[in-house]
């Protein structure tokens, strides 16, 4: 089965600090990652594209990312962008087109926020948010969200008001898989997932359970929920590399949702190791 991995990561340190890799629990992962790195692993996986979205919040990243992806020796690797623009800059649909003449700016496919670490969980909703989102539609564009369980509930309206925008949510929204409970995660998942324009990635997942102790056993109360919820034809797979290797090699972690997503038959599966992907962000 050829796999799109919609969602990994690369950093320099050299090139931009990474604040949120501060943490005493992510030192594993504070040192540099790239598409060498990466290549390989992909590759011996069936990987045959991938997402390539970003980590910080500063303009200058994403035309970084986009001049990696079509300027890495495998130029077929990265497939797709999601980067970072400021909603709330009054000229984000002029910041949107820059962003689309850059070198490789044809493989912008999203925008996202760290929406996470807002204080407010009511972001999404503030009019100058929602005013940006509707220029990233208008752009082509597919917004990701990465939230946590509480900021599902303004997510659901964000995406109810704007129903000309795909919204895509990262990691399910970081479900607290650790300690075994599902609710009220679950009851804001399904209301997110009832609106047609909305998708979700199976990804971040290991992470999010006991990183020393998790089995797939583990995750799948959460993978069938969501399979429930959104349908194979809008999930798809991202192995959030290299976050996940702080609880399972790439390997493993494709091994997991091949695992979790056996039941479906041959086209659903097909559809989350790839075809959702390929339709959400235009690949």
């Amino acid at each position: 089965m050829n796999v799109v991995d919609a969602h990994h990561h690369v950093w320099d340190l050299a090139v931009r600090d990474q604040e949120w890799l501060a943490d005493p629990e992510l030192a594993p992962i504070r040192r540099d990652f790239s598409l060498a790195d990466l290549a390989p692993q992909a590759r011996a996986a069936g990987v045959v594209g991938t997402v390539l979205v970003q980590t910080v919040t500063v303009p200058e990243e994403t035309p970084e990312l986009l001049a990696l992806a079509a300027g890495w020796a495998d130029g077929a690797l990265v497939a797709g962008v999601v980067g970072w623009s400021d909603l709330c800059d009054p000229a984000i649909a002029e910041n949107l087109a820059a962003l689309r003449e850059l070198p490789g700016g044809a493989r912008l496919s999203g925008i996202r926020h760290q929406v996470q670490g807002e204080p407010d969980p009511h972001w999404l909703l503030r009019p100058d948010v929602l005013r940006g989102l509707a220029a990233v539609a208008a752009a082509g564009l597919a917004y990701d969200l990465v939230i946590l369980p509480h900021q599902l509930p303004a997510a659901t309206r964000a995406a109810a008001l704007l129903p000309q925008l795909t919204f895509v949510l990262d990691h399910l929204a970081k479900p607290p898989i650790a300690a075994g409970e599902t609710e009220p995660w679950a009851a804001r998942l399904r209301e997110f997932a009832a609106l047609p324009n909305t998708t979700a990635k199976l990804s971040g997942l290991v992470t999010e359970a006991d990183r020393r102790r998790w089995s797939p056993a583990d995750l799948r109360p959460y993978t069938d929920i969501a399979l429930e919820s959104f349908g194979p034809g809008r999930l798809m797979f991202g192995s959030d590399w290299p976050v996940c290797t702080l609880a399972a090699g790439y390997g493993q972690v494709l091994g997991t949702a091949a695992e979790l997503t056996g039941g479906l038959s041959e086209p659903e599966r097909a559809a989350v190791f790839a075809g959702t992907a390929r339709r959400v962000y235009g690949l």
